[in-house]
């Protein structure tokens, strides 16, 4: 007689958790590595904002310009006071590492042989379609550093956005912001916190 086996139970399913994608941050070593090692094209402008590499986009005329034109007013008012950078690294933590288009350090060239500075008197950005990601994004990076001052000269505008006062915000991005954010339009003067006695034209820093 044949003997007909009793059919196997049907498993349970199994309960599957899905998984989401993972950031995976960069640090500031792994990024100098990797531009060291030449990962990176010749042209290719890439910033480290709170561990994302961040493709900068290339300057247009006007932006061009401002940057000129907003170096010569920063030399004549920060040569016996500091080192004007241009487009030049801040190495401002673990996770950031960026490239404002200006920045004025204390201390002269040869102070930063060994490595980039990691503070700054003034930050500089100059702004039309990033506008929105520096005032969020790149004001959060600076103001957690405790950079003192950043100016955003606002080209759409064609104002300067002025934030001091940097301290934590939960409700920001990044965790930090500025307390105090001024415009003034290109009829007005501003000093620099690490240049009270000057009077910088508005109109002078714009195209």
């Amino acid at each position: 007689m044949a003997v007909i086996a009793p059919p196997h139970a049907a498993a349970p399913p199994v309960s599957v958790e899905p998984i989401s994608p993972r950031r995976r941050a960069w640090t500031r070593a792994e990024f100098e590595h990797l531009i060291d090692a030449g990962a990176f094209g010749p042209d290719e402008r890439l910033e480290l904002i709170d561990g994302d590499l961040v493709c900068v986009p290339l300057l247009s005329p006007a932006g061009a310009t401002s940057i000129s034109l907003t170096s010569r007013v920063l030399h004549g008012l920060f040569a016996k006071r500091g080192d004007v950078r241009t487009r030049m690294p801040l190495a401002l933590g673990e996770a950031d590492r960026p490239e404002p288009n200006l920045a004025v350090v204390a201390g002269g060239p040869r102070d930063y042989l060994a490595s980039h500075p990691k503070a700054a008197l003034l930050v500089v950005e100059i702004s039309d379609t990033t506008l929105a990601f520096d005032r969020t994004f790149k004001a959060g990076q600076y103001a957690r550093a405790g950079i003192a001052e950043l100016w955003i000269v606002n080209l759409r505008d064609r104002v300067l956005e002025v934030f001091r006062q940097p301290a934590p915000m939960a409700d920001q991005p990044l965790g930090h912001h500025y307390r105090s954010v001024t415009r003034h339009t290109d009829e007005e003067t501003v000093a620099p916190l690490a240049a009270p006695d000057a009077a910088v034209g508005v109109a002078d820093l714009l195209p």
